[in-house]
């Protein structure tokens, strides 16, 4: 079964407060284009103007260091067809994601997808504001047992009301890519998935939309 975990991408939605949202519109519209081939013929092409942080993304080591690998030389294998585990870390029991809720999972070689229930608030101002986030301890913890992605479906997997970035910052620096704004991780089983979450391969930049989704049995 294919369980998509992705936001639709909306003209003018917000995604993190501060940055603009995607504007989207016609290059070619469908009207004009019937000018250029046969008799009921048509097409549209799009245009998207957006930031890098849209909707569903993923961050590879660039976004976070300048010698880091961009999102061309980010690794198939680090993105697509992971075998993955959820850790179930409800916000209404607390906001840190903490080592204690990641000490007895097998994480090596597996992508950690963590279900807070944030995106329950999706779309609203509500979204922005003490969204759920991982510890610097879990983060490490992660990076040492071998995970190989680590998501999150809240508005950042780190904690943002100052200006430190630890878990960005650790988890990238051991090239383990970080997806952000998941959603309907609640509809995965524990384990015994396989996740994907494949950004376009574009030179020099660090972050970029994906689909993401998973395969169950």
């Amino acid at each position: 079964m294919l369980i998509d975990l992705s936001h639709d991408v909306v003209h003018g939605m917000t995604t993190y407060r501060g940055l603009p949202g995607p504007a989207l519109s016609d290059h070619l519209s469908r009207a004009a284009s019937r000018a250029r081939y046969a008799p009921g013929t048509e097409f549209q092409i799009g245009h998207i103007a957006m930031v890098s942080n849209t909707g569903t993304y993923v961050d590879a080591p660039f976004h976070r260091y300048a010698d880091g690998k961009d999102l061309a030389a980010l690794p198939l294998s680090s993105v697509a067809d992971l075998p993955a585990v959820v850790v179930h870390a409800p916000f209404a029991r607390g906001r840190a994601v903490s080592v204690e809720h990641l000490r007895s999972l097998d994480v090596t070689g597996k992508a950690v997808l963590v279900h807070t229930g944030w995106d329950v608030h999706w779309g609203t101002e509500a979204y922005g504001d003490d969204s759920p986030y991982l510890t610097e301890d879990a983060a490490r913890l992660l990076a040492d047992r071998g995970a190989k992605l680590v998501g999150i479906d809240a508005h950042n997997i780190d904690l943002t009301e100052g200006g430190e970035r630890p878990v960005h910052t650790l988890l990238l620096g051991r090239e383990i890519p970080i997806a952000e704004h998941l959603c309907n991780l609640g509809a995965l089983p524990d384990l015994g998935f396989r996740f994907f979450a494949v950004p376009v391969k574009v030179r020099g930049m660090g972050t970029f939309p994906v689909r993401a989704f998973a395969i169950t049995p």
